[in-house]
């Protein structure tokens, strides 16, 4: 029997976490059959940097390339679901006995999972990666990596650093992502961003098996 795909995105909805400087999410129905009208149409309303999506180079490196130019290998293949247990970020010392080898696509499952996203409210404290290993990881050069909530780098710290070394090393970022339900290992990935014409990101949909 074929493994199930497991859905590791977060759900769209008005009023979710967002990254404070970025705009709040609103989906309204604007044709409503409760209301009389023929069909259901919604508008939508939101930050490129909300719920699961992913970043483009363009997003922190000026003139590089942006979501449209995405190759569609770096997010679709092999992946590892890494666990991570220090609680304040990710560290070269953390990934050291992964041994994580050139081309692959990581993800990071750590505490941001099981406690940041029960909350609309945003959770300055989460779990981001440092940008000695967002560097260590552009020099392995790693294809593709997922975190668990909405930055690769910190709030307080090394958001741009990190953002620079991992993107500037040719590395495809997936953020948002919700980890809570899987097991470390080895997996099948399939994350699909919107084409957006030269977008510094897209929200997108991600899944494992």
């Amino acid at each position: 029997m074929a493994k199930k795909w497991i859905d590791i995105s977060v759900p769209l909805y008005s009023g979710m976490v967002h990254w404070p400087d970025n705009p709040e999410v609103k989906i309204d129905r604007m044709l409503d059959m409760d209301c009389g009208a023929h069909c259901n149409v919604s508008t939508l309303s939101m930050g490129s940097h909300t719920g699961t999506h992913m970043d483009a180079p363009l997003h922190f490196i000026n003139k590089a390339i942006g979501m449209d130019k995405m190759p569609l290998d770096a997010t679709i293949g092999p992946a590892r679901v890494i666990e991570i247990r220090n609680p304040v970020c990710i560290t070269p010392e953390e990934l050291k006995p992964h041994k994580l080898k050139r081309g692959e696509r990581v993800l990071f499952k750590t505490a941001n999972s099981r406690k940041s996203w029960k909350t609309s409210a945003f959770d300055e404290h989460f779990v981001y990666i440092n940008k000695e290993a967002g560097q260590l990881m552009a020099k392995l050069k790693i294809r593709t990596v997922g975190v668990d909530y909405l930055s690769v780098g910190g709030y307080k710290k090394d958001g741009r650093e990190t953002h620079q070394a991992i993107l500037g090393g040719g590395i495809w970022i997936i953020e948002g992502l919700n980890l809570s339900k899987v097991k470390p290992g080895r997996y099948e990935l399939v994350c699909l961003p919107l084409k957006m014409l030269n977008g510094d990101g897209a929200p997108a949909r991600a899944i494992l098996r």
